[in-house]
Order: C-alpha cells, then structure tokens, then sequence
C-alpha cells in the first residue's frame, strides 16, 4: 500500500454529510475528522422544518454509532476505529475524531472567523495541515466556493465528494433510445420471430446490437422499425417490435406524441411490465404533459389504477408548506402549478374548461403531496409523478421510490440544466444517479426528450440563453 495514501487525513464539510449520510463509511483505511464547527452545524439544521433535517439528523446517528465505543474525551479527539454497520463488522476501516477547532486562535494565514463557519472549518484544515506535515490532509465539501478559497489560504488538497457518482459527465448518461443510420433489417441475416401476450417478439444475434441494454428503444431511418430490448444473454438479444407509426398514433387523454422521444415516453408508461419511467430533458419540451396525460389515460379511462399522486421538490418549500392556509394538497397547489397548467392545456378547447379541469382532478382522484410527508408511506395501485427530480439526493429520491408497493408506477421528470438545490449538481443529483443505477433493471425505462414544443419564444431562449 502506498505510504502517503495510507497516511491521508480527510476532514469533512457539513454539506458532505448532509448529501450521504453514510459518507463515514466511504473513506476505507484513510482516517477522517470533523470540525466541533460541522457538529454545530448539524445540531442547528436537525431542527429546522426542512427536508434536510433528516439527513442531518441521520449523520449525527452515524457518528454517534461510531464514537459510542470512545470512554474518554481524549480518544474521541485522538480517533475511534470505524467498523461497519451491522453483522459484517470485520472490515476494519479508519479512525474517525471530532477536532475542537472552536480552541483555535487567530494566527497568520487564517482566514477571519469571527462569523463564517466555512472560515472555521478551512482554519481548521489548515491548522491540521501544519500540524502534521508527514500527512496529506484533504478538505472535502460541495462548496465549490469554499473549495477556492481553501485552495487560495494555502489548503494544499480540496476535494469535492464524488463517491456516489456514477458517471464523470451527464453527456455520458443513457438517452434511452439509439437511433440506427442503416435500416435495420437489411443488416439481419437470422431471427426467431414469435408472439406472446398479443406481442411480437424477435431475437437476434447479440453481434448485431452490441452496446444495447434493457429497455433501450431503437428506431432507423426508415420510419417503420420500433423495437424495446426486453432481455439480452451473452449471444442474443430480443426485441419487442413496436413499430413506429403505431407509436406515433398512440393517443392519451387527447394528446398525442409530436416526436418519436415522447411516442417512447408514452409507451414506457402505458406499458404494464414496466414499474419506472424516468423523462429528462429541456423545459417545453412536453415531459410534465405527457406523463400527465396518460396517468389520467390509465386512471380514468383504463383503470388500471385508483390515484394520482404528485409530488415535487419544493427547495424553499419543504421546507416549510405550514404557512399557506388549508389542508395538505391546499397548500401545496401553489408549487404543482406546472400540473394545473398542463390540465388547463388539456382542456382549453373544451366548452367548459374548467368544468373538464374539474372532473380530471377528481374522477382521477389526483392529490398533491409534500415530501415531508412520503416517508414511512406505503403507496398501493396509484401512479406517482415525481416533478422537477432533479433537485433531490440520491437518498431522497430513494425514499420515495421504496414507498411504492405492488400495482404502483412511479414517474420521475426532470432537467438537469436547471437544478435549484445548494447541494447539487448535474453528476450529483438523484434523478441522474436513477437513471444510472437502473440502467440494467429489467422494469424501467428512461427517455431523454428533444426540442421545445412550448413556444417559438421558449424554443429560441433554450437554445440562446
């Protein structure tokens, strides 16, 4: 093992644990330390009504788990073996310590940290720097800020926490469909061909479609092939022939696809063997619109399902919905607006379209939730619409998928060129992190939408804003 890896010192920021709680866990034989200045961090957000406050108050757990074995303050600020949770505790890993950098004081070098907490913690890791100079001490934080101006106090190693990133740039996610410049079945020489379920089916050699995975669409110039990769071994792959202008006339609740992106996004939701669709892409390009219409398709119309249920990261939101009047879907109206503007699109060529807007609300028994109130829920035979996914973590987006129980489809929308959260990034956020991490899951799909289809106006500040 190499000496100076072995020899690392990281010292953690407080959005690092508010992002994985778990994070303690992560940093395998290298030891860790936080700042006494994250720990009061952490106590102040634990009782905040925000939907951090779970995170935050998850993290205190995880230290706590770890340093209940110290009977000393002296071992708590030297360093206690982190083991792993649970049975499996025979990996050991690192030691974790709290520095009581509130002792520090003020000394050349420093920044001034008289009321800024990110000063404190950089202090800190410049202290422990000097400290220990046979050591490489690493401040890891999110804060692209406080990483400059770590870098520019003399911090000779910042780090942002890429633990949970899956992919090294969002160019690199799946887009759910590959389109096929030769039309495709000239290039086929042998398949099995067969029905079942009123479906056709064709298996290939593996040769022909090499790079594909579960679930990915595909479509060639021709304007007649469709197919969905249902299974794949290591020498065949089989296909479920969609056909292309039988995708195009799908029609949910009066609307129908513009492009074939949102003819396969259509399709991923209307089909029963599939538990998860996930749609990315710009604003106006019909994403919230077409999920919408065809929940209210399987609903009403088909059956298939007795709800609706729509909820949404709402950052200076969840944070506390108790200062709007009424009840729970009262006062989260002001925030789905989205979906009461796509019903209201819906049905304006209605004789009375709010009368229309009406009926779908309640025939659909559509409800808006807050996150606060998903945990702990266990949702049966309804249709969820998670909007603007991608301002929640990889843990968020977690819980709420675990709530869904049999018969439930789960829908997450999202655009990562617009994420709202301090907290995240592109790489970092949960929808990108799902779509990854399902690539490979036999029922889910993903679907990333082209063009802007909500006006001219919208279209051109997308592509010059």
């Amino acid at each position: 093992m190499n000496a100076s890896k072995a020899s690392r010192l990281y010292i953690l920021d407080t959005n690092v644990l508010l992002h994985d709680p778990k994070c303690l866990y992560e940093f395998k034989e290298q030891d860790v330390a936080i700042p006494m200045t994250v720990l009061e961090e952490l106590d102040d957000i634990k009782d905040r009504k925000q939907h951090v406050s779970q995170e935050a108050r998850h993290a205190i757990r995880s230290i706590d788990a770890i340093l209940s074995t110290a009977t000393t303050p002296e071992q708590i600020t030297k360093g206690v073996r982190i083991l792993l949770p649970g049975k499996d505790r025979a990996e050991k890993l690192g030691r974790l310590s709290i520095f009581p950098d509130h002792e520090l004081t003020a000394r050349a070098g420093f920044l001034p940290d008289e009321r800024n907490k990110d000063n404190k913690i950089i202090n800190c890791a410049l202290h422990l720097q000097a400290t220990f100079p046979h050591r490489q001490v690493v401040l890891v934080t999110k804060d692209i800020n406080m990483r400059l101006k770590a870098m520019g106090a003399g911090l000779k190693r910042v780090e942002d926490y890429r633990t949970d990133q899956l992919v090294s740039d969002v160019e690199l996610l799946p887009e759910g469909y590959t389109y096929l410049e030769q039309p495709f079945w000239e290039q086929v020489e042998k398949v099995e061909s067969f029905q079942r379920d009123g479906k056709t089916y064709h298996k290939l050699d593996r040769k022909l479609l090499p790079d594909t995975w579960m679930n990915e669409y595909l479509y060639d110039s021709t304007q007649d092939f469709a197919a969905r990769t249902v299974a794949i071994d290591e020498t065949t792959v089989t296909l479920l022939d969609l056909g292309y202008q039988h995708l195009m006339e799908q029609c949910c609740w009066g609307i129908s696809p513009i492009n074939i992106q949102q003819a396969f996004a259509m399709q991923s939701m209307l089909d029963p063997d599939l538990d998860l669709s996930m749609f990315l892409g710009s604003a106006g390009s019909g994403k919230t619109l077409i999920a919408l219409a065809c929940a209210l398709e399987m609903v009403i119309e088909q059956g298939l399902f007795n709800k609706i249920i729509v909820t949404r990261s709402t950052p200076p939101v969840a944070e506390d919905i108790g200062f709007l009047p009424g009840t729970e879907e009262e006062k989260m109206t002001p925030w789905m607006s989205a979906i009461s503007d796509n019903l209201e699109a819906m049905h304006e060529q209605d004789e009375r379209p709010q009368s229309s807007v009406k009926y779908a609300l309640e025939k659909a028994n559509l409800q808006f939730k807050s996150l606060n109130f998903i945990r702990g829920r266990s949702i049966q035979k309804a249709v969820v619409l998670i909007d603007e996914a991608q301002n929640l973590t990889p843990q968020q987006l977690k819980t709420i998928i675990t709530r869904c129980g049999k018969g439930t489809k789960i829908v997450c929308l999202g655009n990562l060129a617009q994420i709202d959260s301090n907290y995240l990034t592109p790489l970092t956020s949960g929808l990108t992190y799902i779509v990854e991490r399902f690539r490979d899951f036999e029922g889910s799909a993903s679907v990333h939408f082209e063009g802007v289809f909500r006006s001219r106006l919208a279209e051109y500040a997308e592509e010059h804003l």
